[in-house]
């Protein structure tokens, strides 16, 4: 018997407790971030939003977003975080589903979620031309950055543990890792 793909209204039937995604017709339900990954992401937000969205003591020209829910092309992805360049995605205020394409996406890996970040939201992001992508796990301490190549993914660096580190494509500020992992 053929399986009915999902649809939105699936995905609205979720429970509050869970991040909904539709990727292929496949429904995928996840916890929300644990809280050392929520810690992560929110210092790696603070971290990138004062220099690249607000243009502290950075070149500004970013708009970032935590959990922006993406329509892109049939999918709905929610990325933990993403980044548009301003001039391409003038409204944000008012957009509840983003169809503009981000220019930067990070996905938060856990245990439950490192399998659908990486082999099914990858392709997704690749396909539809986002062009870097972070995969962060703070368990391992691991930030992953990738730049798209053509229509696949290159992994230009795996920055692990406390490094203070330069990352595409917000190079030109340095990212200290030990405090994304509460090390300092």
């Amino acid at each position: 018997m053929e399986r009915k793909p999902a649809t939105y209204a699936d995905l609205e039937a979720l429970p509050d407790n869970v991040i909904g995604e539709l990727i292929g017709g496949v429904l995928h339900a996840s916890p929300r971030l644990a809280g050392q990954h929520t810690l992560a992401a929110s210092r790696l937000g603070i971290e990138l939003g004062g220099p690249f969205d607000r243009g502290r003591n950075g070149p500004g020209g970013w708009i970032l977003l935590v959990k922006p829910e993406l329509h892109l092309s049939k999918d709905v992805l929610v990325p933990d975080q993403a980044c548009w360049h301003r001039e391409r995605l003038p409204n944000a205020r008012e957009v509840v589903a983003f169809t503009v394409v981000p220019d930067w996406v990070c996905e938060v890996l856990s245990p439950s979620t490192e399998a659908l970040d990486r082999k099914v939201k990858l392709p997704v992001y690749a396909r539809e031309g986002v062009r870097h992508v972070w995969l962060m796990d703070p368990e391992a301490r691991t930030l992953e950055v990738f730049r798209l190549e053509g229509t696949e993914y290159s992994l230009l660096a795996t920055h692990s543990g406390p490094a203070v580190i330069r990352a595409e494509p917000f190079e030109v500020v340095e990212l200290e890792l030990a405090y994304l992992w509460d090390e300092m």
